[in-house]
């Protein structure tokens, strides 16, 4: 029997999404931002990510930490900007109680007494941060491995890396369960002939797409020219390229079980002559995978679509990615 596709139910029902969030993304390394927006101490980063409100500080002593940005009064935010800067303390934005960037309760103001009630008790929630190649990821998972055991194929193949301080960035809001969005990018098989605006010859490239440990990567790639040329994939929703020397980084951000943010960021050499014409290919790229993966969705929730085959040729990298969500799911 041939190998065949995850159940449509895996691209529709909220209930499995609401899974994911617990078994998948509050368990695994997601990028977060960039360390060059935590420079100073008390500056910040705070995303929701899969539904979880997050943020990300330098402290005192030049060390990042990460809090859920959930006051442990009544679920206030201890920030409402996406970046900024505290002044030596969060201040949660619904009663001011405060909290040193270590996470403990400072003061519960305006809680008055109570013999009962121990401040030490209600210190915020951690997170894990770590940082590679100034890039920031973090955790949920206390017990989770350390963020370059994942990483060691791709690092292994940045050895030589030019320097990007330049950036740019935006946000593509697509109407789609984000494993659609993966597994279009992980098939290469459908691109031969699919995009013909982007000026990418991608049919030779996307064949030979194999997985160390969690990471997707091109086959074809020369690991020893990776700094101007490469395609990878992290488990589970971060997509890593080079192309023209321009590097662009992926996230797959699940906003529901049926819409999908993905955000760019592009680093390029600051004077980078070619950095428009790669940014237009990517963009172009991106745009029409978005629309195909609409489609898909579309045609998924039509009724009639239940479960289809894989090519062992073209679509081994698909095949991966669907047993490792159901191994996530299954605990």
């Amino acid at each position: 029997m041939p190998s065949m596709t995850a159940p449509v139910e895996l691209y529709q029902d909220p209930a499995i999404f609401a899974r994911e969030r617990k078994a998948i993304f509050a368990r695994t390394w997601q990028f977060f931002g960039l360390e060059a927006d935590l420079v100073r101490v008390g500056d910040y980063l705070a995303e929701v990510l899969a539904g979880y409100p997050l943020v990300v500080v330098r402290d005192e002593n030049r060390v990042l930490r990460g809090y859920h940005n959930v006051c442990r009064h009544r679920a206030g935010p201890l920030v409402d900007k996406a970046k900024g800067r505290c002044d030596r303390a969060f201040v949660c934005q619904l009663h001011d109680w405060r909290y040193g960037f270590d996470g403990h309760l400072e003061e519960a103001t305006g809680f008055g007494p109570d013999e009962a009630f121990d401040p030490r008790d209600f210190g915020l929630f951690p997170i894990r941060v770590e940082t590679w190649r100034n890039l920031v990821f973090v955790n949920l998972d206390a017990g989770a491995g350390p963020l370059i055991e994942q990483f060691r194929p791709l690092d292994e193949r940045f050895a030589d890396r030019t320097q990007r301080t330049a950036r740019l960035r935006d946000s593509h809001p697509i109407a789609c369960n984000w494993k659609v969005y993966v597994e279009t990018y992980l098939d290469g098989f459908h691109l031969e002939g699919s995009h013909p605006h982007t000026g990418i010859n991608a049919a030779p490239h996307r064949h030979d797409v194999h997985i160390v440990g969690e990471i997707a990567l091109h086959g074809d790639v020369d690991p020893h020219h990776a700094a101007e040329n490469l395609w990878a994939w992290i488990w589970p929703n971060l997509g890593v390229t080079i192309y023209r020397g321009v590097l662009l980084l992926e996230q797959m951000r699940p906003q529901g079980a049926d819409r999908t943010q993905i955000d760019h960021i592009f680093l390029h050499a600051p004077e980078d002559s070619g950095v428009d014409a790669a940014i237009l290919a990517s963009e172009r790229l991106a745009e029409e995978n978005a629309q195909l993966c609409e489609r898909v969705q579309q045609n998924l929730d039509a009724g009639v679509f239940r479960r289809g085959v894989l090519s062992p040729a073209h679509e081994g990298a698909v095949a991966w990615f669907q047993h490792r969500v159901a191994q996530a799911l299954a605990g």
